[in-house]
């Protein structure tokens, strides 16, 4: 496999995001199955593995710390916190969003003791608390550090300006966004500022939650949790739309000699080397075919004509919902 640099850090070119072994995309695999897929992600080469408090509400950390314990040296471990859940009266588990000082650090603690770890290698904070400002969220990050519970500290879907502010507290080791060739928000400013900041973009969705894997053609068939339902790009009428694009897509994947979902991982790869695409699975098939488009090599031409047939203005739909893009902080194309 392939390194890159994260920080102070050397992990795999391609990480494994590891939500949808617990939460996200329908009903998720048995836990014996996700376990089984870490074990096969670490006999493959892979060392960069990200999870969250939010996935599965906390039962994704459980399940990374138990598959994941026995190789806990070898590995960048990554989770993030403020984003979770609150159990309300009535018994459900609710999403929150919870960057106060004192939160962060008893939710570091949560996921310390489900990941059986004395430290986490890089800690997120998984959105930007509005009402908290930035520096206060980040300097109890920056306490976390100082007591040895996480060793560097990340941001997911936040702006340049919002990077930059935070930097200023405690130095960024990565930025967490979406970003595949139908989500090219990170172009605006966000991939800018971590070059000018010397920060490594993570780069997650990469292959547009199934869109560019032509796996998806009926969007009706959608279990009925899964986050896709509420995304403006797989409405009915936006997807098919955007199913028009699948055609010469895979014309181009064809030419480069590869599966479409290795063309999405590669073409990002070729964006920079401080880019790490952590795409996610539950399939020990697809495991092996993304970790094998860590070898692709794309023409300067064919990248060009890929850029130019699916980007903002050839997509249709937003990525998220109105409510979903409140809570990210992340620059919006058109805006």
């Amino acid at each position: 496999m392939h390194q890159r640099q994260l920080g102070p850090f050397t992990v795999s070119a391609l990480g494994l995001g590891c939500m949808n072994l617990s939460h996200a995309y329908g009903t998720p695999p048995p836990p014996e199955d996700g376990e089984r897929l870490l074990q096969a992600a670490i006999d493959q080469g892979v060392t960069l593995f990200d999870t969250a408090a939010m996935y599965g509400f906390g039962t994704n950390e459980a399940l990374v710390g138990r598959a994941l314990k026995a190789h806990r040296r070898n590995i960048t471990l990554c989770s993030k916190g403020v984003l979770g859940g609150v159990k309300g009266e009535d018994g459900i588990t609710r999403r929150v969003i919870d960057g106060r000082p004192e939160s962060i650090l008893r939710s570091c603690e949560e996921s310390l003791r489900r990941l059986q770890t004395d430290v986490i290698d890089l800690y997120y904070l998984h959105r930007w608390d509005k009402k908290v400002p930035i520096e206060e969220s980040m300097g109890a990050v920056s306490r976390l550090v100082e007591q040895g519970k996480v060793r560097t500290v990340g941001l997911s879907e936040v702006s340049a300006a919002t990077l930059r502010r935070a930097h200023a507290v405690h130095p960024v080791t990565a930025l967490q966004t979406e970003y595949s060739l139908w989500t090219r928000n990170p172009e605006i400013a966000g991939l800018a500022a971590c070059r000018e900041l010397g920060v490594t973009f993570v780069a997650f969705s990469p292959v547009a939650r199934g869109f560019l894997c032509d796996a998806l053609h009926d969007v009706s068939a959608l279990a009925e949790k899964d986050i896709r339902r509420g995304m403006p790009r797989f409405e009915p009428a936006n997807y098919a739309a955007n199913l028009k694009l699948l055609p010469g897509y895979k014309a181009l994947a064809q030419e480069a000699g590869c599966t479409p979902a290795q063309l999405a991982l590669a073409w990002l790869m070729h964006k920079g080397p401080d880019i790490i695409p952590i795409p996610g699975t539950s399939q020990l098939a697809h495991l092996r075919e993304n970790l094998d488009a860590a070898d692709l090599r794309l023409s300067p031409g064919l990248v060009e004509r890929l850029e130019a047939h699916i980007n903002e203005h050839t997509v249709t739909g937003n990525r998220y919902s109105a409510q979903a893009r409140a809570e990210v902080d992340t620059e919006e194309l058109g805006a």
